[in-house]
Formats: C-alpha cells, sequence, structure tokens
C-alpha cells in the first residue's frame, strides 16, 4: 500500500474489509460486542420499570449512544428505546388483563412518565386505546387456548397493530 505521496506505507494491513473482518481476533470482538447487548437487553427486560434512556444503557455497556443504537438494531432488529417501550407496554397489558389498577397507574407502574405518550405508544402497538384495553381485555383473547393465548397478546412491533374502530 503506498500513501498519498507514492511512497510505502509500513504496517498497513490490505485488504478487503471481509479479510480484515474475518480474522479470529474481529471474530472474537464481534462475540464480545454481542455479549455486550445481550447484557444491555436483559437489562431492559430487568428494569423496564425504572427510568432507563439510550445514554444511561449505554454507559453501562461503555458505549457511546450512538453506537449502542446502531449495534442494537443490527442485533436485534430494533432500537434500544423500541425494545424497551414494547416490553413497558407487553407489562401494562398484562396489568390491564389482570384488573384493579387505572390506566395511569399502569402507565406509571410500567416506567412510563407520560400517560399521553403511553396511551399513544399503546394504540400504536396493540391497535387499541389502554382504556377500550381495560375495559374488553377478554376480547383479546377470546376463543383462544391458552397456550396460544401468550403469543397472540404480543405488541405488534412497528406500528403494524390495525386500529380498530370504535363502536
Amino acid at each position: 500500500m503506498t500513501s498519498s505521496c507514492g511512497r510505502p506505507v509500513r504496517g498497513v494491513v490490505s485488504g478487503t474489509i471481509a479479510q480484515v473482518t474475518s480474522t479470529p481476533g474481529a471474530q472474537q470482538q464481534r462475540l464480545r460486542d454481542l455479549a455486550r447487548l445481550r447484557r444491555v437487553r436483559d437489562r431492559i427486560d430487568r428494569e423496564y420499570a425504572q427510568p432507563l434512556d439510550v445514554e444511561a444503557l449505554a454507559r453501562g455497556a461503555h458505549m457511546s449512544s450512538g453506537h449502542l443504537s446502531r449495534e442494537f438494531r443490527e442485533a436485534f432488529g430494533e432500537s434500544p428505546y423500541a425494545y424497551l417501550m414494547t416490553r413497558r407496554i407487553e407489562r401494562a397489558m398484562a396489568l390491564l388483563r389482570r384488573g384493579g389498577l387505572s390506566v395511569t397507574e399502569v402507565c406509571f407502574a410500567v416506567g412510563c412518565q407520560s400517560l399521553g405518550t403511553f396511551s399513544t405508544r399503546f394504540t400504536e402497538l396493540v391497535g387499541v386505546p389502554p382504556s377500550v384495553y381495560r375495559r374488553d381485555p377478554a376480547r383479546a383473547t377470546a376463543g383462544i387456548p391458552s397456550c396460544v393465548a401468550k403469543q397472540v397478546t404480543k405488541p405488534v412491533r412497528n406500528r403494524e397493530a390495525p386500529v380498530q374502530s370504535r363502536s
């Protein structure tokens, strides 16, 4: 390899990106990075009700927030924030089905700070507002065997839930 002035550059590895990143050292680093990302995901699963943000998660993983977001999305298919909100909505759905708590109490119990944001995100993922879901939780699992109900009641990511009309 030569520099811009035509002189040879010493100690520079030449080759394609695939050759450089397919070395055993690069593979081991990738495995270490994936382990760190799994720890971040596990922390979100454990502490979803705590005030978490991407910066705090990144500090805990010794990464910048931008790097964590990019790597997390590549590994798990969504950003850390989207994963956190999905976990919160999953838990909120369970609390609303169980009954006994108002929508506001559920909102704060799952770690959301804003009832408006919670309701909007809940509606995007579930397809109905939390108040409607709370009123009629049986509709979510009507006629479905209990072994399948858990998968059916999982919130849909990426705003894929069809919004049901109010009747």
